[in-house]
């Protein structure tokens, strides 16, 4: 479900106009939803119940303040993979103890803020980086709460590039390897072994990946908990959305359909997994990102040119890669639809940027409705990895974000001057 819907062929987010809002704000222009935040937290949230639970979103999705502040509201905890994300969530108003801190490569000064601030745990990728937070932790005269990520070895069935539980990924220490690792750990000073965390992969649609790696790794997590006394398990995120159709998903409706009994719910994903992880008495961790802000927000694009060729019809518009980079990068999949309902006949598009890149792409061979110059489109499914990977490549500027309240709608982000893309840069003393 979402919040994006038309409304008298006006396409609406929430109860304003997204035309309304282009106006106002230009292009391109990110919009999202705060009763979509809401409501995809609390509908996780409470397929949980009665475990205790924490939810931690995972803010490399999406770390705008706005954002992450919605959800902080909800009692969310934060998914960061560094010290920047760290800072963004106390910027936001979030807990910092409830902040757990992953990724292969942190620094010994990320280390050190880390612990500084408290977060809840360090999600542990290497013996390397035990010794590391190790050796940190007593200069700090401090202890430093860890988990150790297993790599269980398990095919999530997803894209290549966000695939993480194998043994061909950079991620974790491999399932044979980790009752060693946390052996040797144990030896280590200012270390308290506090949980084990793992995490198989994105985007995933079906709940038997998530169940063949809990079914492997819980009897570990027991055998674990013996010995050093655990406080939580964290079974990492991954939950997937409704790519296509997702301007259909967010009608109640919808839900019924022979269409969405293919789609892993939360209630089918809470149903398959609570049996598995209550006997073992520990809080549940969850790192869900997509889920939450996927469909939660969209990016919309003005019509610049149609450019028609003896094969095909472009459709160029004046978002890029650098706004929305998916596409480009994963050959992924978002619905395109205009601002103002269209009828009639469609026409096969290549649905282009202005980027100098053949690989700037939204949609190749698309039937879209005939559109024209200064009209708009939504991208939708763009609230998570599309603004938070934004760059300034062709001296692009980041583009502007909205949230919205039911009629109420905010500048969550200004758009970049261009002169603020070289604002650190100098020229050298000698040129």
């Amino acid at each position: 479900m979402h919040s994006f819907r038309y409304v008298q062929n006006q396409l609406q987010c929430e109860d304003v106009r997204l035309s309304d809002l282009v106006k106002k704000f230009g292009t391109p222009l990110y919009v999202y939803s705060e009763a979509t935040l809401t409501d995809h937290f609390t509908k996780l949230d409470q397929a949980l119940a009665p475990l205790d639970r924490l939810i931690c979103f995972a803010m490399k999705s999406n770390s705008n303040l706005a954002v992450i502040r919605t959800l902080a509201g909800l009692g969310s905890g934060f998914d960061t993979v560094s010290a920047g994300e760290i800072q963004r969530v106390i910027a936001a108003g979030g807990d910092p103890r409830k902040c757990v801190f992953a990724g292969v490569g942190k620094t010994e000064e990320e280390i050190a803020y880390a612990l500084d601030q408290e977060i809840y745990s360090f999600n542990v990728e290497s013996e390397a980086e035990l010794k590391r937070i190790s050796r940190v932790a007593v200069k700090r005269r401090k202890i430093a709460p860890v988990a150790v990520r297993v790599n269980p070895n398990v095919d999530a069935g997803t894209h290549a590039k966000i695939t993480t539980g194998t043994y061909e990924n950079k991620f974790g220490i491999a399932f044979e390897d980790i009752e060693g690792v946390y052996a040797r750990a144990a030896r280590l000073p200012n270390l308290r072994l506090r949980g084990l965390q793992m995490h198989i992969g994105s985007q995933l649609t079906d709940v038997k990946p998530f169940r063949l790696a809990v079914e492997k790794v819980a009897p570990l997590v027991a055998r674990l908990n013996a010995r050093y006394g655990f406080d939580f398990f964290s079974i990492g995120g991954g939950l997937g959305i409704v790519y296509n159709p997702a301007l259909d998903s967010g009608d109640a409706g919808w839900w019924k359909t022979p269409a969405a009994r293919r789609i892993l719910t939360p209630e089918r994903y809470a149903e398959t997994l609570k049996p598995l992880l209550q006997p073992l008495g520990l809080r549940i961790l969850l790192e869900p990102g997509r889920f939450l802000t996927g469909n939660a927000g969209l990016l919309v694009t003005r019509v610049e040119y149609i450019k028609k060729t003896g094969r095909k019809n472009f459709v160029i518009v004046d978002a890029a890669m650098n706004d929305l980079i998916r596409p480009a990068f994963y050959d992924s999949y978002h619905q395109i639809v205009p601002l103002e309902r269209r009828r009639g006949a469609t026409i096969a598009s290549d649905v282009v940027g202005p980027i100098c890149e053949s690989g700037d792409y939204f949609a190749k061979d698309r039937p879209l409705a005939r559109v024209g110059e200064g009209d708009y489109l939504a991208l939708l499914s763009a609230g998570a990895y599309g603004s938070v990977m934004g760059s300034n490549y062709n001296s692009r500027p980041l583009a502007a974000e909205v949230l919205v309240r039911g009629k109420k709608a905010s500048l969550v982000r200004r758009r970049q001057a261009i002169s603020d893309i070289w604002a650190n840069e100098t020229i050298a003393p000698w040129q």
